[in-house]
């Protein structure tokens, strides 16, 4: 194995030969004197949502593309992907005069799909996940002798990613650290091969989504690890990876200082950041290191450092900006969400409304609950910790039963838009979150694949705007049925996680 050294000096050549300006721009570093403000330190926007595809990810596939022999041009090239990636290696093969096919899952947002298709690339559409897609596009490369174009883990790619590093140090004279967001790593690891070959003692920090920390659990097992499919999270979609590439690891080993993981309220909170500081919609992924870079100053309690977050991408459907507008109050800890049981008598109602006190609602859900009491579902607005453990104190001893609802996402994501509740004469439930693909006949397939067997007492689908859909369905069914429902389930092949136990289900949809 070469010495982190070695590397350093092999990868800066690379990164020095990496040809990617006929098409992609040096993009601009730029202040965001609101977060600077509020986080008491210089933040910088390395604003890489600006480049020609909306994304860094032009960088690698243009410098991959441009260092193919011209026997291999010829022959043209494939990659597997759904987002970035894709359009990035349309957009290049275009410029650049090769014929290009990109195999896309069926559930691919058609924002996307149009996205590619407008770069002159045939698409072909398999499966329902980048595995399978993956798959096939392999297929295509040994059938028509393309050259396959890796999303992260090829050295070229990784180069040209790298380039973000040298325009960093191009561009400000010093700074203390860089966060990257990381999914298969080809970013972090150019970056950090491009920062460390110069600047040993910038900090390179890595920021992945809670659901998808690939690379932070490989650097913590010595080796890297294939994240369990069932319990990823697909919200950040551009870095949701189940496995890190084994050269971005390797590099990551010896150049990354550290890992941050942030939650998807934290996210939304960050796209808000964003747009507020340079009016700029940042998709999930892209907003990552902004994040982590809260994030990482909160619990590290940094002050008076340069900090610098790359704004990774900006290929944000139209649809998901409502859900991330809904959560971003999350991830600030400005809004509490909470269940609370009242009496169901007169003025009740205004009773609790009074210990509320003089306090902004965002929301309020009233439901019948039975002859004695009634269930409220209300949302808040609140100025940080002491603040929400105050009030849940406070209703409580005026005999409130009441549930904190902030950090559940059944809750947010389902119980506050639902009406009705459980169906009458139902005595045994079971409550499971699914995720179904967005095409055309998910539904019935789903329906078809489960069989007649089981009565659905409950259905509530929300659309995200993502190639995934949202679904909470209830079941008439006991534990001793649990065992030949999941089987059936499973069948399906559709991802899912039983919710029976949530206590939004049991406060709230009793």
């Amino acid at each position: 194995m070469r010495s982190g050294a070695s590397t350093l000096d092999a990868y800066a050549k690379r990164i020095d030969a990496a040809r990617i300006y006929d098409v992609a721009i040096q993009s601009p570093l730029q202040a965001a004197l609101k977060l600077t403000r509020r986080t008491g330190n210089q933040v910088l926007l390395k604003r890489e949502d600006l480049q020609p595809v909306h994304s860094f990810k032009i960088r690698g596939a243009l410098n991959k593309i441009a260092h193919l022999s011209e026997a291999e041009r010829a022959r043209g090239v494939v990659t597997a992907s759904a987002g970035n990636h894709a359009q990035g290696v349309a957009l290049a093969a275009r410029r650049l005069g090769l014929s290009a096919v990109i195999v896309m899952g069926k559930n691919t947002p058609e924002i996307k799909v149009e996205a590619v298709r407008a770069h002159g690339a045939h698409i072909v559409f398999e499966g329902e996940s980048y595995d399978e897609a993956a798959v096939a596009a392999r297929r295509i490369e040994a059938q028509e002798g393309r050259v396959f174009v890796p999303p992260y883990d090829d050295a070229d790619v990784i180069a040209g990613q790298g380039t973000v590093g040298v325009e960093l140090l191009e561009a400000c004279e010093a700074f203390d650290a860089v966060y990257v967001p990381v999914g298969g790593g080809g970013l972090i690891a150019g970056v950090a091969e491009a920062i460390k070959a110069v600047r040993p003692e910038v900090k390179v920090i890595g920021v992945e989504a809670e659901g998808s920390a690939c690379m932070s659990a490989a650097l913590e097992a010595g080796t890297r690890v294939v994240l369990k499919r069932e319990s990823m999270d697909m919200f950040a979609d551009g870095v949701s990876v189940a496995q890190v590439g084994e050269e971005p690891f390797r590099v990551a080993r010896d150049h990354v200082d550290a890992m941050v993981t942030v939650s998807t309220d934290e996210i939304c909170a960050a796209i808000k950041d964003v747009f507020e500081d340079v009016r700029a919609i940042a998709e999930p992924a892209g907003a990552l290191a902004v994040a982590g870079l809260k994030r990482h100053v909160q619990s590290h309690g940094l002050t008076d450092n340069t900090l610098i977050a790359i704004v990774s991408g900006a290929n944000v459907n139209f649809d998901r900006l409502r859900y991330i507008s809904e959560v971003a109050e999350f991830g600030e800890r400005q809004e509490l969400v909470l269940s609370a049981e009242i009496p169901e008598e007169r003025g009740s109602f205004r009773r609790f409304c009074q210990e509320l006190g003089h306090r902004s609602i965002t929301e309020f859900n009233y439901r019948y609950a039975g002859e004695d009491s009634a269930q409220v579902y209300v949302g808040l607005r609140i100025h940080g910790e002491d603040e929400r453990s105050s009030l849940l104190e406070r209703l409580k001893d005026a005999g409130y039963r009441v549930v904190d609802m902030t950090d559940n996402d059944l809750a947010k994501l389902h119980v506050r838009h639902m009406v009705g509740g459980r169906v009458g004469g139902v005595k045994q439930e079971l409550i499971y979150r699914i995720e179904f693909p967005e095409r055309i006949g998910a539904l019935r397939r789903f329906l078809s694949l489960l069989g007649p067997a089981w009565n659905i007492t409950m259905f509530h689908y929300r659309n995200h705007g993502a190639a995934w859909g949202r679904v909470l369905v209830g079941f008439e069914a006991g534990d001793d049925d649990r065992a030949c429902l999941t089987q059936d389930l499973d069948r399906v092949g559709y991802r899912y996680a039983e919710e029976s136990d949530n206590p939004a289900y049991a406060a709230f949809l009793r």
